[in-house]
């Protein structure tokens, strides 16, 4: 038998489109002599021309490597204009290429297969359902977020007032009960476009072949087990679920060469072994600066040695970051009074690889998904302060179910706000002698080994990728006639 083809359909940013892309290497390798896997990634234009330099060295990486991967750009298409939200936006303008994404299957030449579609998409299950192919969703955030979104619809018939106005905790099978104020952003507020668009995405979920999720079951079993025995839809049937992950865009130190080494690293290369916190929020994450101020105040009255990313928010209707004017973002003379102990770095950063250096000891993030999964893959426990999205509800699971973080008191109904005394007193507790923060590295070292032994073979996500890759061969084959 020939090549199959299998396509898919990530968000263009690169908190998604690269952890798909990694999934698609990782399929390739459970591919069989009989049945060869050809993997054609259609590229949605980003709406912001700036948003393509973040994605594509690593897009032309990819395509300049001999594995059996193309990117395909789909035509421009006109972004919305009325969109009341960023996941607002994103589903309806994913759902504007239907056209050119049948297009592009009915255009191939090699028999199709599946289509991966990226969590916002599954207005595209309607593409395959036309061709008569599987669909599979590619589910970039947490187990228990996935089990929150397919219970959604039942929390929507159950619970008629707005979460915040619940008295008690909210219950999702498999995941622990969470406080109203933890329920991811879009959540919130029932009458917004946003929500709407999470209630119909959690029932189309359901139409799918199978959900890829990008975690492991030894981190995540409580959700995992539930959907998997059909509790979060206990109502009709729950799609195959296949944690894959952590699944991670690992850097080949051979395909660094002689490239310069960042100057965030070089600093790192004169510090003490684990005595740096790493802080840093995502490729959204930024900050005004009456929160900057005392966040300075708060890690210089610490005592720990600190390295910063610190953007400017930027004043455009969606969340992007521009690079800070540290001189007049920080207070006068924090510089020179932390200059040796700590390093403010007002631009992009390479996080995966300060958090592989040996002199960082913990992490204040953001708690989006791809940076805990990166922060496990090398054993550092998390100071979590969310901002947004389903971030609220990472940070709960992290530190109260699973234990490899620490919490911050978030003021979250006044806009996500950290003082400068909560701020030095997690610092202190995570990189310092109390019982909790031992209890929180010694549950992240865990996870270290429990996340290459789930990728290694025969680990749980290894298995679980076979399984995929098999289920894959089984189906459908549209072919051109």
């Amino acid at each position: 038998m020939g090549k199959l083809g299998l396509v898919f359909l990530p968000l263009w940013s690169a908190g998604h489109l690269i952890p798909m892309v990694e999934t698609a290497k990782l399929l390739l390798r459970h591919q069989t002599p009989d049945n060869l896997f050809s993997i054609n990634v259609l590229v949605i234009q980003p709406p912001k021309p700036a948003s393509i330099s973040t994605i594509s060295s690593y897009i032309q990486s990819v395509s300049s490597s001999s594995l059996d991967i193309r990117f395909q750009n789909l035509p421009p298409v006109d972004p919305p204009t009325d969109s009341q939200g960023v996941e607002d936006f994103i589903s309806m303008f994913i759902q504007s290429h239907k056209p050119h994404v049948k297009a592009a299957i009915t255009q191939s030449s090699i028999p199709v297969a599946a289509l991966v579609l990226d969590m916002f998409g599954t207005t595209m299950i309607d593409v395959a359902h036309e061709l008569g192919i599987s669909s599979y969703i590619f589910f970039t955030s947490t187990a228990a977020m996935l089990a929150t979104s397919l219970h959604l619809p039942a929390l929507h018939d159950r619970i008629p007032v707005e979460f915040e106005e619940l008295e008690g905790d909210v219950d999702i099978p498999g995941v622990p009960p969470v406080p109203p104020l933890y329920m991811p952003s879009p959540f919130l507020n029932k009458k917004s476009p946003v929500y709407t668009w999470f209630l119909y995405h959690g029932k189309r979920l359901l139409e799918a072949k199978g959900i890829i999720v990008n975690t492991l079951m030894e981190l995540e079993p409580g959700p995992l087990k539930a959907m998997m025995e059909g509790l979060c839809v206990p109502s009709r049937p729950t799609p195959a679920i296949y944690p894959v992950g952590p699944v991670i865009a690992l850097e080949d130190k051979k395909d660094r060469g002689n490239s310069e080494r960042h100057e965030c690293i070089k600093w790192l290369d004169g510090q003490p072994p684990a005595s740096v916190v790493f802080l840093c929020f995502g490729s959204m994450g930024s900050f005004g600066a009456p929160q900057v101020r005392e966040m300075a105040l708060g890690m210089e009255r610490s005592g720990y040695r600190f390295l910063w990313c610190l953007r400017a928010p930027s004043t455009g209707k969606f969340r992007h970051q521009v690079d800070a004017n540290l001189a007049e973002a920080l207070p006068e003379g924090f510089l020179e009074r932390n200059r040796g102990r700590g390093l403010v770095w007002p631009s992009w950063v390479p996080q995966m690889e300060i958090l592989a250096h040996g002199a960082v000891g913990g992490f204040v993030t953001h708690c989006g998904w791809n940076s805990i999964l990166e922060s496990l893959w090398f054993g550092l426990p998390m100071l979590g302060w969310p901002l947004f999205a389903e971030q609220h509800l990472n940070a709960l699971e992290m530190a109260r179910e699973i234990g490899v973080a620490m919490e911050l008191k978030v003021d979250r109904k006044g806009g996500g706000f950290v003082g400068a005394e909560e701020l030095e007193r997690g610092v202190r507790c995570l990189m310092g002698n109390s019982e909790e923060g031992r209890k929180v590295r010694a549950k992240a070292a865990e996870m270290r080994g429990a996340s290459r032994k789930a990728m290694s073979k025969g680990g749980s996500s290894y298995v679980y990728m076979e399984q995929l890759a098999e289920e894959i061969r089984k189906g459908t084959v549209w072919t051109k006639c």
